[in-house]
């Protein structure tokens, strides 16, 4: 029988190493001290684990940047580093926990017209105010269907690194990897008016496959 194995994120290579090690060493000095060392290991490769999607091709529509379950759907206003007006739009809130695949993607295809890192706390992730007081990531970005929209990485009680691979003027493809946060964490999407969520809260999301919203006509 063919064994498939997920492949895992290059950052998590120095982490399975890292702890692979500590738990030979345990396992040296204590075998249940080693034993949990590669329990702890195992659990290591399976928060990097990255999985192929397959990601859905119907025109007009935005997938989810995250695996995770939807924690708010609200009005809110985009955030000030992006420069994208007071106005308020819909933002979708997606709570990933330390089981989820932690490999962000992007939504749409289209262009990155501006980024923002902004240092903070760390709140729980799937509390409101998350959005604005905690460690982030903001994307900005116009879609192939003219859509100005943002997306941000959002650091969570035990999240203490966001990676994210994108650059301002790259041209990017629906469901196209993106970064990571490691390990708890959130992700937040903001819609243009003319973009309609098509998910709930309690909503269990698959990062690149879910649709999370459609373009209204």
């Amino acid at each position: 029988m063919d064994v498939v194995m997920t492949p895992i994120h290059r950052e998590g290579h120095l982490f399975v190493a890292l702890f692979f090690a500590a738990s030979i060493v345990l396992m040296a000095l204590w075998a249940p001290l080693g034993w949990i060392g590669l329990v702890l290991t195992a659990w290591c490769l399976y928060f990097f684990r990255d999985p192929h999607r397959v990601v859905p091709e119907e025109k007009g529509i935005l997938v989810s940047p995250a695996d995770g379950t939807v924690c708010l759907i609200m009005e809110a206003t985009p955030p000030a580093e992006l420069g994208m007006g007071d106005e308020k739009v819909t933002r979708v809130s997606i709570f990933l926990s330390v089981f989820n695949v932690h490999v962000n993607r992007v939504p749409a295809a289209g262009t990155i017209t501006g980024l923002a890192y902004v240092p903070g706390k760390y709140l729980n992730a799937a509390a409101e105010e998350a959005s604005e007081e905690n460690e982030r990531q903001l994307v900005r970005m116009t879609t192939e269907d003219g859509d100005d929209i943002a997306f941000a990485q959002v650091a969570g009680l035990v999240a203490r690194r966001i990676l994210c691979d994108l650059e301002e003027g790259q041209k990017v493809d629906r469901g196209d990897r993106m970064g990571l946060i490691r390990f708890g964490s959130r992700t937040d999407i903001y819609l243009s008016a003319k973009l309609k969520p098509m998910v709930k809260v309690g909503q269990t999301m698959i990062g690149g496959e879910t649709v999370i919203a459609r373009r209204s006509a």
